[in-house]
């Protein structure tokens, strides 16, 4: 059976070469290749082609096709173990399972180990959720705090962690741990779409779990509201300064790193108009740092300075001789919406009815990427007071974050007086 092609072979530099598919000069039982490549084909010639037959096996004995099979399934198990989490594909997977092994024992021990790895994996990514749903229990908005005197808070962030580069290390745990969860089944599912005409409710297509991605995008806005909340919250101008400062290294030091996720977050908390609207803290602040940090994570041109930024780190990966080296944390949303475009700008079926292998191997390159950075083990010491700080310390809600930006630099107009009133009304219970 051909092998899979390089996906380099596939595409010029100019992105698809759409016309490719055109030339029938290599049909193949309805399959279309161009040197050797797999560009088009219909679904039915495709299933057709996967089928053993006495060409492909002359010798149809299940010893002759279990170890393609064994191997067909290994792969399957390690790469896309989230697949089994629903209970019938894990049923037939057994049921396979037994059908090799009784064709001869020596594949049995191979087959447990199979079976136990994704079992172990499986409970790995569960007791992971249930740790997830816990400190989302305990990390709840936190509009009660303004109703005491901001210097009874006896714990920010400056205090529990001095040390910017410190923490930026941390947050580089949290990324790479919540990466390392999120299978390349959930980008699938995240993007499939019901067939309007498909009434069989039992599909698989129904067991919709993207749980790990949403955490991930999730931890994303809850550290850019951290760090909006660590801004407004101190009374003192000098402080709340001090707070920016602070961040700006700390955003820095995630650039150098290869962290781009917590550097995006840092820099939208920081934009945050409860947060922006403070004119006479941010005039005690060094800002050039901060307007470096700024235009490389600037949206124009979508996106280009971190698109550039971003294959530096990783060609930087790809040679790396330490882990820090090999760190690519990608901006997330950015990395999904990038996806999503792809998905629903480019058609599954070419004008002649073929598959389109050409958007699959594109999405394919764009996953299996993603795919080997979240593989990447965390360099940094642990700090599990930090950590838990990082992950569970409350945070304020958007009218909490007004109202405290409001009582640190009082409104300047008619509008933001009516809002004030309005919420120190509804959080304070006076007026």
């Amino acid at each position: 059976m051909p092998q899979t092609p390089p996906f380099a072979a596939v595409f010029d530099s100019s992105g698809y070469n759409r016309n490719l598919y055109q030339s029938k000069e290599d049909n193949c039982g309805g399959l279309y290749y161009h040197e050797n490549n797999l560009l088009s084909g219909s679904l039915e010639a495709l299933i057709q082609h996967l089928v053993p037959n006495v060409d492909y096996y002359p010798d149809n004995r299940i010893r002759k096709i279990a170890p393609k099979i064994l191997q067909l399934l290994t792969e399957w198990t390690e790469t896309f173990p989230y697949d089994f989490r629903d209970e019938r594909m894990m049923r037939n997977l057994k049921e396979l399972a037994q059908r090799i092994a009784s064709g001869d024992e020596m594949y049995w021990k191979n087959i447990q180990q199979l079976l136990q790895n994704l079992i172990r994996k499986l409970a790995t990514v569960s007791q992971y959720e249930e740790v997830l749903a816990k400190i989302n229990a305990t990390s709840t908005d936190c509009p009660t705090v303004l109703k005491t005197k901001p210097q009874s808070i006896q714990r920010d962030i400056i205090t529990v962690c001095n040390d910017p580069y410190v923490l930026a290390q941390q947050l580089t745990h949290i990324e790479l741990e919540r990466l390392n969860y999120i299978g390349p089944e959930e980008f699938v599912q995240a993007f499939v779409q019901k067939d309007p005409f498909d009434n069989d409710k039992s599909c698989y297509r129904d067991q919709k779990k993207t749980r790990n991605l949403e955490a991930y995008v999730e931890w994303f806005n809850r550290l850019s509201y951290l760090v909006a909340t660590e801004i407004c919250m101190p009374v003192k101008k000098k402080y709340r300064a001090r707070v920016i400062e602070y961040f700006i290294d700390v955003a820095r030091e995630c650039f150098n790193i290869g962290n781009f996720n917590s550097l995006m977050a840092i820099i939208s908390g920081m934009n945050m108009s409860p947060v922006s609207r403070l004119k006479k803290t941010w005039a005690k602040v060094k800002t050039a740092k901060f307007y470096i940090l700024e235009h490389q994570m600037d949206p124009s041109s979508n996106f280009y300075n971190y698109r550039t930024a971003l294959r530096g780190a990783a060609q930087r990966s790809l040679t790396a001789h330490s882990n820090r080296e090999k760190i690519v944390i990608p901006f997330f949303s950015l990395l999904i919406k990038d996806i999503y475009f792809l998905n629903e700008g480019c058609a599954n079926r070419l004008p002649n009815g073929h598959v389109n292998f050409e958007k699959f191997w594109e999405l394919a390159k764009q996953v299996s990427e993603f795919m080997m950075w979240k593989q990447v083990e965390c360099p940094f010491e642990r700090d599990r007071k930090i950590l838990q700080y990082l992950l569970t310390v409350p945070v304020f809600s958007d009218d909490a974050l007004y109202l405290a930006s409001y009582e640190s630099e009082g409104p300047e107009n008619h509008i933001e007086k009516d809002r004030w009133k309005t919420l120190r009304s509804a959080l304070l219970g006076r007026v």
